[in-house]
């Protein structure tokens, strides 16, 4: 018998994914991270990971934002962690803002996920507990806290996300 997802992952790519080569060279969009995050934390609940695009946030454009609000809406499972790029997970967000009965969790790191000390590990484990605990809706957990896609924004200055 084939066991119930519990949560299902998709990673459209942004630095949480990105792979560099050496300090000079330009970094490509790499496999998902968010797999190998959880096999190594050893998570005790079904999951599946999927890959919609690859692309740094700041290239996504509208038809990018239409194939993931496609394919989220398509999905059964009602508990949905995006793995996204900073710079523009809030349009995504307000896009996917449209879909009813789930709950919708985009996260995503401000350095990659390869890179020792990144946010990522951090981001993904609160979005994880957040998805099982909100009620229906689209959220961004970003830096230890919930936000409101429609009341926050990203600070480069701070390097973190801020309510609005």
């Amino acid at each position: 018998m084939k066991k119930a997802i519990a949560v299902k992952f998709f990673a459209v790519g942004g630095t949480i994914d990105k792979v560099y080569f050496d300090r000079l060279s330009a970094y490509k969009v790499g496999e998902p991270g968010v797999e190998g995050i959880l096999k190594e934390a050893n998570v005790s609940f079904a999951y599946e990971c999927e890959s919609i695009l690859r692309k740094d946030s700041l290239s996504m454009n509208g038809k990018d934002r239409q194939a993931v609000y496609d394919r989220i809406s398509r999905d059964e499972c009602p508990l949905i962690v995006i793995t996204h790029g900073t710079d523009t997970m809030v349009q995504t967000a307000k896009k996917l803002k449209g879909i009813p009965g789930k709950v919708i969790v985009l996260t995503g790191a401000m350095q990659p996920a390869l890179i020792k000390g990144s946010d990522a590990e951090f981001n993904i484990g609160a979005a994880v507990s957040a998805v099982q605990l909100l009620p229906e809706g689209v959220y961004i957990v970003m830096n230890g806290r919930i936000l409101d896609p429609d009341r926050v924004k990203k600070s480069r200055r701070l390097n973190r996300f801020e309510a609005t």
